[in-house]
């Protein structure tokens, strides 16, 4: 173009083009490198013998720094040369420091790899019918595609059968199964004594991820980075659920289901950006196994005489019958379900894994509330006094009548309340109308509740019976005999 048409273009004037074609014009002027100081340092005169010894040792910490050059050079330097120090420790490590270890982005393949850990809630707080819910989750990706699985578990403890029903969801839900399969150092599935993967996996997860055909990878102990495919994607989900929780005006549910339903609608709307890279990786994916995986452990437990199995550190009530007889108890994620012979005996709710050191009990009083009855004396001194009450609103009615009717009355009294609740099913009932005589100041009568619930459920029953046709009867007896209607 010419030089006028080019200088119009180029948003310049003729005269500045022309100084550009004659080599006339600097367009751009270099800075005067500057050397010297705008300020003085006060550091100068002891960095060399009094800061780079430490430094050169490891001592990074500038507030450290300051305070053993203030104890070394008294009244000579204060809290306010702290930000000055920190910049030159951090130019000093920059320049002569050691040399940081680099990370290095990893470049995924469709259907190679999954990945699985556990997460804290940390800032979600939810509840169940009012009652706080210590829960934990379960997260499930593949580092291709971006798909990711939660689920919910109740307690904050982890465990192998946790672990295995949340894979096993999470590939029934996906459709498939990756070749490889990566955890930090789960305690439910490494012993953590050996460095060889192959030599230090449980026997119970070397045989969930053979049945999957998945081959098993750890990440280094203390090293989280190693699992950055999930460990980031954490923090993004769980911000979602926050902020979906505002939007649904509550934090509590019905249910654990209702929230597990919740959390699975939130992780969906979080895959649907990746869902084209999703039916890309599921084509690279094995085909799930014919059958599905065992997912809970096996143990044998005898019923003591105290009507109570010990599990997993945990005391768990059954039925009074089952006394004397050992049960084969299968430990799910959520549930015992505890058989005599091939007969399924009862299935009790799981309590939450109990801290190092410590022993839980989960008793349901309806297992020995008989025994009880016949001795009212045995429940203030009992062991499992505190377990046996469902919840505080019973507690608060057993210490009340210790206070307002005596000792030995409040024990017969708190009994025979457990066994109306017990045998009319009215606990919820029942508690409800005594919290309310307690905050009435009306006095405690059990006959009077008697009276009231062991006929408030009470319904007559009503049958219609329809007469058939009886003339049907006389081709069964001789012409001169009738059936009078």
């Amino acid at each position: 173009m010419t030089q006028i048409l080019a200088a119009a273009k180029s948003d310049i004037s003729e005269r500045t083009a022309r100084k550009i074609d004659h080599n006339e014009h600097i367009l751009q002027k270099p800075k005067k490198e500057r050397k010297w100081r705008t300020r003085r340092d006060p550091f100068d005169g002891v960095w060399k013998e009094a800061v780079e010894p430490l430094l050169v040792k490891g001592v990074y910490e500038a507030t450290f720094v300051l305070e053993a050059l203030q104890k070394q050079y008294p009244d000579k330097f204060s809290v306010k040369e702290l930000r000055t120090l920190q910049r030159r420790i951090r130019r000093w490590r920059a320049l002569y420091g050691k040399n940081k270890e680099v990370m290095f982005i990893q470049k995924h393949e469709p259907g190679v790899l999954g990945v699985a850990d556990f997460t804290h809630p940390k800032n979600i707080r939810v509840s169940i019918n009012s009652e706080p819910f210590e829960h934990i989750f379960y997260h499930f990706r593949l580092p291709f595609s971006g798909y990711n699985y939660m689920q919910v578990f109740a307690g904050t403890g982890e465990s192998f059968e946790k672990f295995a029903q949340g894979t096993q969801e999470a590939l029934n839900d996906l459709g498939g199964v990756p070749h490889g399969f990566r955890t930090d150092s789960l305690s439910a599935a490494f012993k953590n004594l050996d460095s060889s993967t192959a030599n230090d996996i449980t026997e119970r997860y070397k045989a969930f991820v053979q049945h999957y055909n998945m081959v098993p990878y750890r990440i280094n102990p203390g090293e989280g980075h190693e699992n950055g495919s999930i460990e980031s994607s954490h923090r993004h989900i769980k911000n979602r659920i926050e902020q979906s929780l505002i939007v649904r005006g509550s934090n509590d549910f019905d249910s654990i289901d209702k929230y597990r339903t919740f959390i699975k609608e939130v992780t969906d709307q979080h895959n649907k950006p990746f869902s084209d890279r999703i039916k890309i990786e599921q084509k690279s994916l094995q085909s799930l196994p014919e059958h599905k995986a065992t997912t809970y452990t096996e143990i044998s437990a005898v019923v003591n005489c105290t009507s109570t199995i010990n599990v997993r550190r945990v005391t768990y009530s059954v039925p009074s019958r089952l006394i004397g007889e050992t049960l084969l108890v299968k430990l799910y994620a959520d549930r015992l379900e505890c058989y005599l012979g091939s007969d399924l005996a009862i299935s009790i709710e799981r309590a939450p894994i109990p801290v190092k050191g410590e022993r839980l009990h989960k008793i349901d009083y309806r297992h020995i509330i008989d025994s009880l009855v016949a001795k009212p004396g045995a429940f203030r001194g009992a062991r499992i006094r505190e377990a046996l009450l469902p919840n505080d609103n019973y507690k608060r009615i057993w210490q009340y009548a210790t206070e307002s009717i005596g000792v030995k009355k409040a024990d017969k009294f708190i009994i025979g309340v457990l066994h109306l609740a017990a045998t009319h099913n009215c606990e919820h009932e029942l508690e409800i109308e005594i919290i309310g005589l307690i905050e009435n100041k009306l006095p405690l009568n059990l006959g009077l509740l008697k009276n009231k619930f062991e006929h408030h459920n009470y319904q007559p029953i009503h049958i219609n019976v329809t007469q058939h046709n009886l003339e049907a009867y006389n081709e069964l007896i001789p012409n001169h005999y009738e059936v009078q209607q």
